[in-house]
């Protein structure tokens, strides 16, 4: 069974930066590069929105971003650890939310519903 675990969270000042990332387990030895990687948030009464996708390497890696956090995340994966990651910058305290990463088999990485695998999600806070 996959499971996907984030790390990275915590909290920071408005203007820092944190790096989150995302490892998967239980799949067969160079799987997991058949996956499309994201990140999604949800802050506290608001629905989950996407942040941030990474498509499964056959499509070369291509990235999208919200429009939101265009120019300050950047989104990365590495096959060889089964870890995507997020790099934050330039954070806002509208940055607060708990943030999930989400696998999608061959996906693209774009915003949509195909994300079947889910993570249990790390909190980021930022203050003001």
């Amino acid at each position: 069974q996959v499971q996907l675990v984030e790390s990275g969270g915590g909290l920071v000042q408005a203007g820092g930066s944190l790096r989150l990332s995302c490892a998967a387990s239980g799949l067969p030895f160079s799987y997991y590069a058949n996956y499309a990687m994201a990140w999604f948030r949800q802050a506290p009464g608001k629905e989950r929105e996407f942040v941030a996708g990474i498509s499964w390497t056959g499509r070369g890696r291509s990235t999208y971003y919200a429009v939101s956090v265009k120019g300050r995340f950047t989104i990365s994966r590495d096959n060889a650890k089964n870890t995507v990651y997020l790099q934050m910058n330039s954070l806002k305290p509208e940055d607060t939310a708990v943030y999930y990463c989400a696998g999608d088999k061959w996906g693209t990485g774009e915003n949509n519903n195909r994300y079947n695998i889910w993570g249990q999600g790390t909190q980021v806070t930022v203050s003001s």
